[in-house]
């Protein structure tokens, strides 16, 4: 693949583990991103729920799948993503972003939700290598996002990155009740990161200036997924575009963004494959998402 047809590159607000199993606007848009996508050697994905301290990524043959969650329904729980893996493109991983180190995991950890529920809709085959890379809790987000810049030269080498976390993500604040739908101080969030990320992505840092930051960023590790694609934007030298918007049970963000492609036109709605549990049976404080 010649720099000419770099694979593109993506942020997906992953949201509920629930959305593996449904189909909604979102996942919708998912989908489609998917289908229009040239077929990957691999996938790189970049999870908020790998948070660790330290930079490292899965090189083993066979990543096992992590339910990386609790209170919700069984048939989440034997969703499978049997995607093999790709020690090789780990190697090349680890090459790449020299001088900064990204270890090789061979055996602890493997695809957590935040990489197989947005994959089980990109690519539902799961024929496709996936490796994965942890989010090193110990760094700030220029680190990402320059970690993100390294990764660059992989999107002329067939690997599509792809990125998952919320821009806004307080799980204290759920209100189940509210599908669709986002708090007024989310979509202020929300909004003011769309317009950095659709023309200036360099400077994603500045959305800790805005007024609602400390509500819609209470932890980091939803937030610094973006990073890795704000990071391949600026190595690129272009903005990204939005691939959908929108909120969901007030306070998480699903917006997403695409790099190297046009935004996806997908149905305002869509019929759910799978209903959502009661909100009466999965209290807020038992849900880990």
């Amino acid at each position: 693949m010649n720099s000419a047809n770099k694979m593109p590159a993506a942020f997906i607000g992953h949201g509920s583990p629930m959305n593996t199993l449904e189909l909604n606007r979102y996942t919708a848009a998912w989908r489609e991103l998917g289908k229009s996508l040239p077929k990957p050697r691999a996938v790189l994905a970049i999870s908020a729920h790998w948070f660790i301290n330290g930079s490292a990524v899965t090189a083993m043959q066979t990543p096992r799948v992590i339910h990386d969650f609790y209170g919700f329904p069984k048939a989440l729980f034997d969703f499978d993503y049997p995607a093999p893996g790709a020690p090789d493109v780990a190697e090349e991983i680890a090459e790449v972003v020299k001088p900064a180190v990204v270890s090789k995991d061979v055996d602890s950890w493997g695809l957590d939700h935040g990489t197989w529920s947005v994959l089980a809709h990109l690519f539902p085959e799961a024929d496709i290598p996936v490796v994965q890379l942890s989010i090193h809790a110990g760094e700030a987000l220029p680190y990402h996002m320059d970690l993100g810049a390294r990764l660059a030269p992989l999107r002329e080498r067939g690997i599509f990155i792809i990125a998952s976390g919320n821009v806004v993500h307080n799980l204290r604040r759920i209100d189940w009740r509210l599908r669709d739908q986002a708090y007024d101080w989310a979509n202020d969030f929300d909004e003011a990161v769309r317009d950095i990320m659709t023309t200036r992505p360099a400077q994603l840092g500045h959305a800790a200036q805005h007024v609602s930051y400390p509500m819609a960023v209470p932890t980091l590790e939803h937030f610094l997924p973006l990073a890795y694609l704000a990071g391949l934007a600026e190595a690129a030298g272009k903005p990204t575009n939005i691939l959908i918007e929108g909120g969901d049970m007030g306070s998480l963000t699903m917006t997403s963004f695409v790099l190297g492609c046009e935004a996806i036109n997908t149905p305002a709605q869509a019929e759910s494959a799978a209903t959502l549990p009661d909100p009466a049976d999965i209290p807020p404080q038992q849900t880990n998402t």
